[in-house]
């Protein structure tokens, strides 16, 4: 690829593309109401609750952040015990966890996020957790439950299939799949929403990375996968929701 070539793309990461924002003409200066900060759901669906905080933390072992951050890497091998719910929980919340709710579009949360708007939903591709039944669910922060997706006996294959023939992926006790929801960003920040809700979503993952090595398991961020087959493995329609990241998640 040529200079001129990569250069025509560079505008994303640049002062230009903030520049260009007319706040004028924002949703948020129409004072229309901000998107909800969860996506909403069938309340007589299936929905598991999570072991709340306190007991959580039990499956936590004590390690000094600085430790935790020297023994962070990625890891693609994992064994064949379980994570716990507890352990799941606990991750979970790490990564997306409501500190505190402000209002219907706007929450405090374990990670930060341009304007406070946290666009990004949790989709979880369950294979080996204790107590769990093996399927898809979507993570809800507000409630702190899993909501129920489906069940497929070829999940395993299915998510390698969509992650571009990346076999630890079905080794995973859970692959954490994060979508976006463009829109929560869009409402503030217009064209320069795609921008930041890259960089929530390295938040995220490094959040979740740290929060492994507190129970003894690893991950590894994936970012080369196939769109449509990914999006569809989590059932979303592509447009205004669809995958951007993910990380297979196991013991080591």
């Amino acid at each position: 690829m040529t200079e001129d070539i990569r250069g025509q793309y560079r505008y994303f990461l640049k002062d230009s593309v903030r520049l260009a924002i007319n706040f004028a003409l924002t949703d948020q200066s129409r004072r229309i109401p901000p998107p909800p900060v969860e996506k909403p759901f069938l309340h007589d669906s299936i929905r598991i609750d999570l072991p709340a905080r306190e007991a959580a933390r039990h499956a936590v072992r004590t390690l000094d952040i600085s430790a935790a951050i020297e023994n962070r890497r990625s890891r693609r091998t994992f064994s064949p015990d379980p994570l716990t719910m507890e352990e799941l929980s606990f991750l979970l919340r790490a990564t997306q966890g409501i500190k505190k709710r402000v209002d219907q579009g706007t929450a405090y949360r374990t990670v930060p996020s341009a304007g406070c708007r946290h666009a990004l939903e949790t989709y979880l591709c369950v294979l080996n957790i204790t107590g769990l039944d093996p399927g898809m669910y979507r993570y809800l922060p507000l409630e702190h439950q899993l909501l129920y997706l489906y069940s497929d006996e070829s999940l395993s294959e299915s998510v390698v299939n969509a992650a571009l023939g990346q076999p630890f992926t079905a080794k995973a006790a859970v692959t954490f799949i994060w979508t976006a929801v463009p829109y929560r960003m869009e409402w503030r920040y217009d064209i320069a929403a795609h921008k930041v809700i890259l960089l929530d979503a390295g938040h995220v993952c490094q959040n979740l990375y740290l929060a492994c090595e507190a129970v003894g398991a690893g991950t590894c961020a994936v970012a080369a996968y196939h769109q449509e087959l990914m999006d569809e493995l989590v059932q979303v329609d592509g447009e205004d929701e669809f995958v951007i990241y993910l990380a297979p998640v196991g013991k080591v």
